[in-house]
């Protein structure tokens, strides 16, 4: 809406100050022209909005200049819990919304916290997704987080690994973890999670339900990702590590690696060590323990051990032939 984007500019500059009619347009994702029809509103409304000319010029509010209508409305105010994370609130359809939440919040701010948030936007930034990875693609999150916000129930076309299904869902709650989008969502009695780029289509059915009263995101979320890790992880392997070989183990294992040293042993006359790792299933067990190379030797359990022995065979007929390879 027009009167939307008036405050919007408005409150720019009051906040920022001078800003050119290209910075402006940026801001407001614009036309430079729309920029300036929005400039000569602001004026006919009483705006005192100076335009100077030159290489530093650009438009700013006349000394003194305060406008006290920051007023939050209720999309506003909901998209507050992800104003340091921009890109997840664009994500959920909540990024012009957070974007003038915030203009609406700096500007209620007297000049000494104003300033101050403001150094504290220019020295410290969120970034959710993990490295080295592409973002997932999520066509339909907007439509999942409306229908979380508004209690609708939705059909849900959902890609397994087993398969595709669809299912009638009662959408409770988005998380997102490492930059992937989860939703939680009551399939009849039970409450279950769906990585939200394995959606292929969702379509409202206009039909309303009623929330748990006693569902609790974030607990939910935090027992799920107990029930997660425990199964995950089927058996505990005991390793030897070399001096080089501890400082890989949390930089390979992350977190797990790094509890797996807190109960290490003392080292050896060489600097080794033993330390117990829970790991995966055996397939994913061997791949991932042959990541520490020979900074590492499994002691156990004998049927873990044997296989990576077995991997290391073959890896050594492939590598060790006499005619070096193919």
């Amino acid at each position: 809406m027009r009167a939307d984007r008036l405050l919007s500019l408005l409150l720019l500059l009051q906040n920022r100050g001078r800003l050119t009619a290209p910075e402006l347009a940026a801001e407001l994702e614009v036309s430079v022209r729309t920029v300036y029809r929005d400039v000569e509103a602001l004026g006919a409304a009483g705006v005192p909005v100076a335009a100077d000319r030159g290489p530093a010029g650009g438009y700013r509010l006349m000394d003194g200049y305060r406008t006290r209508l920051t007023g939050l409305t209720d999309a506003e105010a909901g998209s507050l819990f992800l104003i340091g994370a921009p890109g997840p609130a664009a994500d959920l359809g909540l990024g012009a919304d957070l974007a003038t939440a915030r203009l609406k919040l700096q500007a209620a701010l007297p000049d000494g916290p104003a300033q101050r948030t403001r150094l504290v936007q220019e020295r410290f930034h969120l970034d959710a997704p993990a490295w080295f990875r592409d973002a997932d693609p999520v066509p339909h999150l907007a439509a999942v987080a409306r229908a979380v916000w508004e209690q609708r129930v939705v059909r849900a076309h959902y890609r397994r690994w087993r398969g595709e299904v669809h299912r009638e869902l009662h959408p409770l709650g988005v998380v997102l973890k490492g930059g992937i989008w989860y939703l939680a969502a009551r399939v009849e009695d039970t409450v279950r999670t769906y990585r939200i780029s394995r959606l292929l289509a969702v379509e409202a059915t206009g039909e309303v339900f009623e929330r748990p009263a006693d569902f609790d995101l974030a607990a939910y979320w935090a027992e799920q990702s107990r029930r997660l890790e425990g199964a995950r992880y089927r058996q505990v392997a005991r390793l030897r590590l070399s001096p080089y070989g501890r400082k890989l183990l949390p930089m390979q294992f992350g977190a797990v690696g790094a509890r797996a040293l807190d109960g290490a042993g003392e080292p050896d006359a060489e600097g080794w060590v033993e330390v117990d790792l829970p790991v995966e299933a055996e397939g994913v067990a061997v791949g991932d323990l042959l990541r520490l190379g020979v900074e590492a030797e499994v002691l156990g359990p004998p049927e873990l051990r044997a296989a990576v022995g077995r991997a290391v065979e073959v890896l050594a007929g492939r590598y060790g032939a006499a005619d070096g390879g193919r």
